[in-house]
């Protein structure tokens, strides 16, 4: 089976990835999918549901083999209902791959033919403050525990940072993730659209030691 064409919007928890897969996936062509809202359409009482809440009270990850396989059966199931056509339709996930392995295991599946990053380059208490107001606007009041914020984005730098290097550098584009959605949104279909020179400028720090270039 072919892979399917994709666009990854990468970044840590409140970057905005989820406002602008939406946004992208309005347009002809596109088709969005956030594993957060696969997640969030289990029934939280079912064995599976179970299995993802134990995790994700506590800001964890769930399991890799979990994770992939219930993506994979969410997009079979999108194909067949005719809701994603992937011969005419380019894939845009956000929220996975969230490691590495998980990488690794969706090679097999996706083609990635562009990689774009939402950085808050300096401006972790931003993220914060966004994350709680998103938990209360949507009655997610777990999430809106400040602890359990920032410890999804310790789990974000050591777990899925390290995601980037899986691919190449010259399919990324870095994106400023503090501006306005409009403006994140223009440097998104800028990189998309091959017109790199167009984006905001974004002082971005070197990759950790080790890390691919």
């Amino acid at each position: 089976m072919a892979k399917f064409k994709t666009i990854l919007l990468f970044g840590a928890p409140g970057s905005g990835k989820g406002t602008q897969g939406k946004m992208l996936g309005t347009l002809p062509g596109y088709k969005h999918v956030a594993c957060g809202d696969v997640f969030r359409s289990i029934d939280l009482n079912s064995e599976v549901g179970k299995v993802f809440l134990q995790y994700s009270s506590k800001g964890e990850l769930v399991p890799d083999d979990f994770t992939v396989r219930l993506w994979k059966e969410h997009i079979d199931k999108l194909v067949t209902i005719g809701a994603f056509k992937p011969d005419q339709t380019i894939l845009v996930l956000d929220g996975i791959p969230r490691n590495v392995h998980q990488a690794e295991m969706l090679d097999e599946h996706i083609d990635v033919i562009k990689l774009i990053c939402l950085r808050a380059v300096h401006n972790r208490d931003e993220m914060v403050r966004r994350l709680k107001s998103r938990a209360l606007k949507e009655n997610r009041l777990d999430d809106a525990n400040e602890e359990t914020i920032r410890h999804r984005l310790e789990v974000y730098d050591t777990e899925s940072r390290p995601v980037l290097a899986h691919y190449p550098k010259a399919g990324r584009v870095d994106v400023d993730a503090i501006q306005e959605p409009i403006e994140v949104a223009h440097d998104i279909l800028s990189a998309i659209l091959g017109r790199t020179e167009e984006l905001h400028t974004i002082d971005v720090p070197p990759p950790p030691i080790g890390a691919k270039r």
